[in-house]
């Protein structure tokens, strides 16, 4: 399984937000996104997913030229996202979102049952909370549910944005760690995040995306030993995991 983006290039009308990018992410990987709000990572998560045209270029997974599949025809074949600002339905309650994250597969309720006991496995809080209104959830709460129901639909590759947006620290670090959980269990995830910090230190390969355009590629742990990506996105305690 491998996901493979071949010089893309996305338009906004007339602008170019995304400049002819190639991205590969390899099974039993967990690579990262970093850059600036407006770098246009958001939007390739987006593309992947089938949410944005393709321009020019194509994308390519397990194989197969998926540039011009419907979105949930993406997702049937293995490509998920939790996307950013979550998306949860508020009106819903936790166990509602968790199965709309199946809606689209046929499948036993003894399948579900089991998918969602590995959603409530990685995420306890949200089994607390199963008839709870997902809007009456605290931040990190909903960002755990957006995770799990992009889980729900078995995926094989995992796009997850911004997962830290908004959160305290230690639900960072949590977030962070059951990321790498996931991964762990056989889930290969393509992961955008502003804090560059987290990310590089859980990731095992990073692209470094200004202006819509690749500027750098690397070992994640390479890159936090970069001059320009320490300057520009680490700040201090570049090296200090958590």
């Amino acid at each position: 399984m491998r996901l493979e983006i071949k010089d893309l290039r996305v338009h906004y009308g007339k602008i170019e937000a995304i400049k002819g990018i190639s991205v590969v992410v390899n099974e039993g990987e967990i690579v990262t996104l970093i850059g600036a709000n407006g770098a246009g990572k958001t939007t390739t998560l987006k593309t992947i997913s089938g949410l944005r045209p393709v321009s020019s270029g194509s994308i390519v997974f397990d194989g197969e030229d998926i540039s011009k599949l419907p979105a949930h025809e993406r997702v049937k074949r293995g490509i998920s996202q939790a996307p950013e600002g979550r998306g949860i339905f508020p009106g819903m309650t936790v166990l509602e979102n968790l199965e709309m994250g199946k809606y689209h597969l046929k499948m036993r309720q003894a399948e579900i049952n089991e998918d969602l006991d590995k959603v409530y496995s990685l995420f306890p809080r949200l089994k607390e909370r199963a008839s709870q209104a997902g809007g009456t959830l605290s931040g990190g709460e909903q960002q755990m549910l957006a995770i799990g129901r992009a889980l729900m639909a078995r995926p094989k590759v995992l796009l997850l944005d911004e997962p830290s947006m908004g959160l305290a620290p230690q639900m960072i670090a949590n977030i962070f760690r059951i990321i790498t959980e996931i991964n762990k269990q056989g889930v290969t995830i393509l992961l955008v995040e502003q804090n560059a910090q987290q990310a590089l230190n859980r990731a095992h390969r990073a692209y470094v995306l200004e202006i819509g355009a690749i500027t750098k590629e690397a070992k994640a742990k390479d890159l936090l030993n970069d001059p320009h990506v320490k300057s520009a996105y680490l700040g201090t305690g570049a090296h200090e995991i958590f």
